[in-house]
């Protein structure tokens, strides 16, 4: 695989640059999800977005980082509960976004606020939850981007257990291994092979500024038509 990387709007053949993990995350951050997935797309990854109904706790919120994966199923067994927890909060890394893949999960909450203060402390940058969460308007107070498929006051303690974090899982039909980038936005949550990383970012920034000239055709008043033949799209 090359290291270079062609922007999909134009063509052109863009070297990819090394980055560093927080800078990484912070460009991804101010990326559209939709210009990330269609720079994946132009590269045969057509399913690396989260379900939908994966979506923002506030429609305002934003993240990306690199993920620190947890797995879990329904579980009743008490034995040792708490001191997992314990181990898995302080093995999160800065920069990172905590996903948890629940197994389908119905019942009950993985992601609280307790948790989101001690994920805080490890400087992480927000969680995504294929399950629940509980403590909502502490959450929304805190600020910290939290994705999630639902609402509910029920613990995990005695319905849910952790069974690995830092392990491949799989939501939907996308596969994360840890240290993949995590990007979530209103339009839902995308994952970058961090193998991909440098170059699909600059890419997806250079498909950015295409659309920013597209916009700026648009408004100065040229017809549908004639944005096209200047190598515009839609």
């Amino acid at each position: 695989m090359s290291n270079d990387v062609s922007n999909p709007a134009t063509g052109e053949v863009v070297p990819t640059p090394q980055i560093g993990e927080s800078e990484l995350c912070d460009r991804f951050g101010d990326v559209p999800t939709a210009a990330i997935n269609d720079v994946l797309r132009a590269h045969g990854l057509l399913h690396q977005v989260l379900p939908p109904a994966v979506t923002p706790l506030m429609p305002t919120a934003r993240t990306a980082g690199i993920a620190f994966t947890i797995k879990g199923s329904k579980n009743l067994v008490l034995d040792d509960e708490m001191e997992e927890r314990a181990a898995m909060l302080e093995a999160i890394t800065s920069n990172s976004v905590c996903v948890w893949d629940t197994s389908g999960d119905d019942e009950s909450a993985q992601w609280g606020e307790v948790m989101t203060l001690a994920a805080m402390r490890r400087g992480a940058r927000g969680a995504v939850v294929d399950g629940g969460v509980r403590d909502t308007e502490k959450l929304l107070q805190l600020g910290f981007p939290v994705f999630c498929r639902y609402r509910t006051s029920n613990g995990m303690l005695g319905r849910f257990r952790m069974s690995a974090w830092q392990t491949p899982v799989r939501i939907g039909s996308v596969t994360i291994e840890p240290g993949d980038v995590i990007v979530g936005d209103l339009d839902g949550v995308i994952v970058v092979p961090r193998d991909r990383a440098a170059e699909v970012l600059l890419a997806a920034e250079a498909v950015e500024e295409q659309e920013n000239d597209i916009k700026s055709l648009i408004h100065d008043g040229l017809t549908p038509r004639e944005v096209v033949e200047r190598g515009g799209y839609f």
